[in-house]
């Protein structure tokens, strides 16, 4: 052995010619179970036929639950997104009849006219 490998060996350092070793670490990261917020729907029924204030009070806690989504708190964000979906849910019931209830009265009111013209 040369004068430079021995002192190598002494210190601790392994030959060249020794194979390495190396190690892997596997990091197990849970899988994000995904809460649909509602921010779309409820953006919806706030733009059309608001009725009650619903839609945006259903927007108020969607946006509440996509901040608790950022933050990680998945317990908040599902309790607010199921909040956000039964007022969505109520908004969208209530805005049917409303446009059931209007579709009849314009058809009876032309009705009526249509008559009275002799129509």
């Amino acid at each position: 052995m040369q004068k430079g490998q021995k002192e190598l060996s002494e210190l601790g350092v392994p030959p060249s010619s020794a194979p390495t070793v190396t190690t892997a670490t596997v990091i197990k990261m849970p899988h994000d179970v995904s809460t649909p917020d509602h921010v779309v729907w409820s953006f919806f029924n706030t733009l059309f036929m608001n009725t009650c204030c619903l839609g945006f009070i259903a927007y108020i806690y969607s946006v509440k639950s996509r901040d608790r989504k950022m933050v990680g708190d998945t317990v908040g964000a599902q309790a607010y997104a199921s909040t956000a979906r039964i007022l969505n849910i109520c908004a969208l019931i209530i805005n049917i009849i409303a446009a059931l209830i209007v579709i009849i009265t314009l058809a009876v009111n032309i009705g009526a006219v249509l008559r009275g013209m002799g129509v």
